[in-house]
């Protein structure tokens, strides 16, 4: 009763101080111009947003900018829808795709004007889209209602941003000789040098080690070194051992001391390259017997078999009967609409496109490894590509094994994929980012 009472006490002292003029009440937050039109088209269906499109951007010109390249392919099928709807609609466009992990800057200069150049963004590196894009206003998160619809959930209360697609790189192996790799530690293990994108080359690679910190993959990788043998178990105890006191310092859960343990022998042994390509196009030789690499999985693509090249000359470790542990990551391209963006109307249009049609998804979903967002899409792509029959040709017969592509859910469920959350990156970006810092320094 004396807690009731003083509650009361309070919060009539509050309202008489109110009435008073003493405290101020708490101000709605103001909308920019752009979020209110993403207010309302959160709202509308992709043909509602087109036909507002085709009023905003007829005769203009469209600017995006992108980590990929391919939003120069998906503009003109964009275009061409439009002009479905209206015959008479015309607009010219420009892509850019800014190297060596400058659109952060890009995007933050542009963001100073009252009206910026570019429309929207299809952009990677949760961590950094969390603490420099989103947190600063510089760009806005828009839900497709088509998008929400088709994912069961409300455009107007998803708290997470809008993907394009997930993105694999796993782990692949020259299989010309006798080595195996059946364990994710066994990438770590004294001698082995993995192929591997410097984490200074491309961020979602950090963002990746970041992950294995977080409860769910650092269990994950606890389980992989339960499986192994007690010689090979105790190969790995010392170190698991050295850092089990950082693990409780950084706030780690119970299996955070084998995640670090992992990073520690991984962050001393990689092989640092500054691009997949290249890595690829080693592995698939004949002479890079026993050699591995972390890469993303649609670069098989491209390899062109001759007389000491084949797809066939490497395997995807987790396809592997018995593999143990996680069998690479997965990160997002996601979609925003720049908050001063000039044409508001036709980014949240070409967004809604892109992730809700196949048409529109078709620049990305010709490759493996590349997954919408929208399981709608995700279905149509599959019967327009078959990439789980990717490994067999015309006449039925599987010639390359390692191109079936068995699919994001076998990749999330069975191939323990880490995929990449922009919240908990940016929230261990400065303890255990500091700590995968000093060991860089160090060892790179």
């Amino acid at each position: 009763m004396k807690k009731l009472a003083l509650s009361l006490l309070v919060l009539c002292l509050s309202l008489s101080l109110f009435a008073q003029g003493t405290v101020e009440p708490v101000k709605a937050v103001e909308l920019s111009p752009v979020q209110q039109i993403i207010q309302q088209a959160q709202t509308m269906t992709l043909e509602e947003l087109a036909r507002k499109a085709i009023e905003e951007s007829n005769g203009k010109t469209f600017y995006g900018l992108g980590n990929s390249s391919r939003g120069k392919t998906a503009l003109p099928l964009f275009i061409e829808y439009l002009k479905s709807l209206d015959p008479s609609y015309k607009m010219e466009y420009e892509w850019q795709q800014p190297k060596n992990n400058t659109i952060f800057e890009m995007l933050s200069a542009d963001g100073a004007k009252e009206v910026g150049t570019y429309a929207m963004t299809l952009i990677q590196d949760g961590n950094q889209i969390e603490s420099k894009m989103v947190q600063t206003g510089v760009l806005d998160r828009f839900i497709p209602k088509d998008w929400a619809d088709a994912n069961g959930v409300k455009a107007e209360t998803y708290k997470g941003y809008l993907a394009l697609q997930t993105l694999n790189k796993i782990f692949m192996f020259n299989s010309t000789g006798a080595k195996y790799f059946d364990n994710c530690w066994d990438f770590v293990a004294p001698g082995e040098h993995g192929l591997f994108m410097d984490i200074d080359s491309e961020p979602v690679g950090r963002n990746f080690l970041y992950m294995l910190t977080s409860d769910k993959y650092a269990a994950v990788v606890k389980s992989a070194f339960d499986a192994l043998s007690a010689s090979d178990k105790a190969v790995f105890q010392p170190t698991i051992d050295a850092v089990a006191k950082d693990a409780k310092e950084l706030g780690l859960g119970a299996n955070g001391k084998y995640a670090l343990a992992w990073i520690k022998l991984w962050m001393e042994s990689y092989n640092a390259q500054t691009d997949d390509g290249p890595i690829c196009n080693t592995l698939v030789t004949d002479s890079a017997t026993d050699q591995f690499g972390l890469i993303v999985y649609s670069k098989l693509r491209s390899v062109q078999e001759s007389t000491n090249v084949s797809k066939n000359n490497v395997k995807v470790a987790a396809y592997e009967d018995g593999y143990k542990g996680f069998g690479g990551y997965g990160y997002c391209h996601y979609l925003f609409v720049t908050d001063n963006s000039p044409l508001p109307w036709t980014a949240c249009a070409f967004e809604a496109y892109m992730t809700c049609t196949q048409k529109g998804f078709s620049a990305w979903g010709k490759d493996i490894g590349g997954y919408s967002s929208n399981p709608l899409v995700v279905a149509e792509n599959d019967a327009v590509y078959n990439h789980s029959k990717g490994g067999y040709d015309a006449n039925g017969n599987l010639v390359f094994p390692a191109n079936n592509d068995r699919g994001l859910t076998w990749w999330t469920e069975q191939g323990n994929l880490v995929i990449e959350d922009p919240e908990y990156c940016a929230s261990v970006a400065f303890t255990v980012g500091s700590w995968i810092d000093a060991l860089a320094r160090y060892n790179h």
